[in-house]
């Protein structure tokens, strides 16, 4: 776990982005949606379309009996940066001597830094495993647990989880990696393709889609 690539590393933010154009679209229809993230705009059921696509050919991938609960998808430029300072906030209230840029990176293993942010791209989605009565998998901890909650088993590759729980990720996992989407290794339910982190993990030299504004 500790040598996993934060989105705040210098790194991701060098990736310059190539935007393709491609458009944003509703996934509603295509793929089961849970309303915990339901914003009034519907934004949060959308993605890039070579997401979707993705997302659709990972399904196709799961054994029998299970399907993708899709949690969240874009998230509006402003929206980003209330959760990133919201937390910011909460991490310097509880460790008030922490300096700045220990702030910033703490942070991002949770809420990316806005001007990098994957989900303002339009490219990373939030999504769990259901059964065939549409109830989740066990995945050791609930989507979107913070590391404090979870004393860190929100990691992808957290050794405290349950085996059940580690065979579940692992389903999660390789359908979505045989797709060709890439986990933020903090946040098991976190994936994503075409965005400045997916480029600096596959060794792209560009993204293919930065943030945007929903139409």
């Amino acid at each position: 776990m500790t040598n996993i690539v934060l989105m705040s590393d210098p790194r991701v933010g060098a990736i310059p982005v190539a935007d393709c154009a491609e458009p944003l679209v509703d996934v509603h229809g295509a793929l089961l949606i849970d309303n915990r993230r339901a914003d009034p705009t519907g934004a949060y059921a959308h993605v890039r379309q070579g997401v979707l696509d993705r997302l659709l050919h990972a399904q196709s991938l799961l054994p029998d009996g299970l399907r993708l609960l899709f949690v969240e998808g874009y998230r509006p430029p402003i929206l980003q940066r209330r959760y990133f300072n919201h937390y910011s906030d909460e991490l310097r209230t509880a460790n008030p001597t922490w300096p700045q840029d220990r702030i910033r990176a703490a942070a991002s293993r949770y809420v990316s830094p806005p001007e990098i942010a994957p989900h303002s791209a339009g490219a990373a989605v939030d999504l769990t495993l259901v059964d065939a009565d549409g109830t989740e998998l066990d995945m050791g901890t609930r989507v979107n647990a913070d590391p404090e909650e979870s004393n860190c088993a929100c990691y992808t590759d957290a050794d405290s989880i349950s085996p059940q729980a580690r065979s579940n990720r692992t389903t999660l996992a390789t359908a979505l990696n045989t797709a060709g989407l890439v986990n933020y290794g903090t946040e098991w339910w976190h994936w994503s393709h075409g965005d400045r982190y997916w480029a600096l993990m596959t060794n792209q030299p560009t993204a293919l889609y930065g943030p945007r504004d929903l139409p």
